[in-house]
């Protein structure tokens, strides 16, 4: 039978989220069942919840950030056992059989993947709830290991924030002897920094804000560029293999694309609405490239944790308690937060 649930969503983009009330289904045979003790707070939860992208289904219940204890395994599952500490992403399904998923891109589905929240079940058409919640029940393959020793309190934006920056990292070999630029210092901007960092890399902050370097040598940068400065941006010309664009936004790209030397490549991250034009020549000469990457698949992500706890990388996060999250919202608009906010579901659900 489904059991009750407890979560906090939203029934309209122009209202707060709320308490709500609502229905995780029975196990399958493939299915895990999780008591989500912490869960992050993405900038997409934002504005999902603010239908800002358009499709979404209300009532929504944001939260694909997701830590907790397994309380329960379908018949089928050996993977993961009672009491386990498991994280859960972006995503919770896919068809399990195209070439995408079986070569580990589950995030590129031929069929489309189920996101964790706002999009419906393969079986049964129910508009998944994400991780605001007491509780879920997902697919045991997208059902990730926390490795022993581990922050669980500080693994969720991992979810999220880590691997959207560590795959194009990883699928461009970054490693020691690159020159990696970031741009932009937020929730992705700042584990990029850490990553490539932790990966050997030399890596450079392009910010526009002077007073965001000091931040980012403290997380792992060796320099820092402030793009603002045209003087300090014409002698950075050609100096860098591999830029991470984080910006979340719409924004010009010819001024960055100069920084890039012979075969270097841009991977936007961060932008989802359309972006202005930019010159051909740019990228023809040296040739450059410009390109995207989204998260990567279950295999990659889980890779991502075990390095992350291997060598002691975290998000910096702010705990706060689920009836904070609206207030959490509006300090997210304003860039209020260094660098991710993580909700304690203990408190306050």
């Amino acid at each position: 039978m489904p059991t009750p649930a407890t979560g906090w969503g939203t029934d309209a983009p122009d209202q707060p989220l709320r308490p709500m009330e609502f229905e995780r289904r029975d196990l399958r045979p493939d299915d895990v069942a999780i008591k989500i003790t912490f869960a992050g707070i993405c900038h997409s939860d934002l504005h999902t919840c603010r239908n800002d992208w358009g499709g979404t289904r209300y009532p929504v219940i944001p939260g694909h950030e997701i830590v907790g204890t397994v309380t329960a395994v379908g018949s089928e599952v050996t993977r993961h056992q009672v009491g386990d500490t498991v994280a859960v992403g972006c995503m919770v399904d896919s068809c399990m059989v195209c070439d995408q998923c079986l070569e580990g891109w589950e995030v590129f589905c031929r069929e489309g993947c189920v996101q964790t929240y706002n999009s419906p079940d393969r079986h049964d058409g129910t508009i998944s709830k994400g991780g605001y919640t007491d509780h879920i029940v997902i697919r045991d393959h997208f059902v990730l290991k926390v490795p022993k020793g581990m922050d669980a309190a500080r693994v969720a934006p991992l979810l999220c924030a880590g691997i959207t920056t560590y795959s194009p990292l990883r699928q461009y070999q970054i490693g020691t002897g690159t020159k990696v630029g970031v741009i932009g210092l937020g929730g992705l901007g700042h584990m990029g920094v850490k990553l490539a960092a932790a990966m050997g890399a030399h890596v450079t902050m392009i910010t526009t804000t002077p007073e965001k370097g000091e931040d980012a040598r403290k997380l792992g940068a060796h320099d820092v560029i402030v793009s603002t400065d045209a003087a300090a941006m014409k002698a950075a010309a050609t100096r860098f293999d591999f830029i991470l664009n984080t910006i979340p936004v719409s924004h010009e790209i010819d001024p960055y694309l100069n920084l890039l030397g012979r075969s270097g490549r841009m991977v936007i991250v961060g932008a989802l609405t359309p972006m202005p034009g930019f010159t051909g020549f740019n990228i023809i000469w040296w040739n450059r490239a410009v390109g995207g990457s989204a998260i990567g698949g279950i295999p990659e992500t889980q890779e991502m944790l075990d390095f992350c706890a291997e060598l002691g990388i975290y998000p910096d996060c702010e705990m706060i308690r689920m009836d904070e999250v609206n207030t959490a919202y509006e300090r997210l608009l304003k860039n209020d937060v260094r660098y991710r906010f993580v909700i304690d579901m203990a408190q306050g659900l």
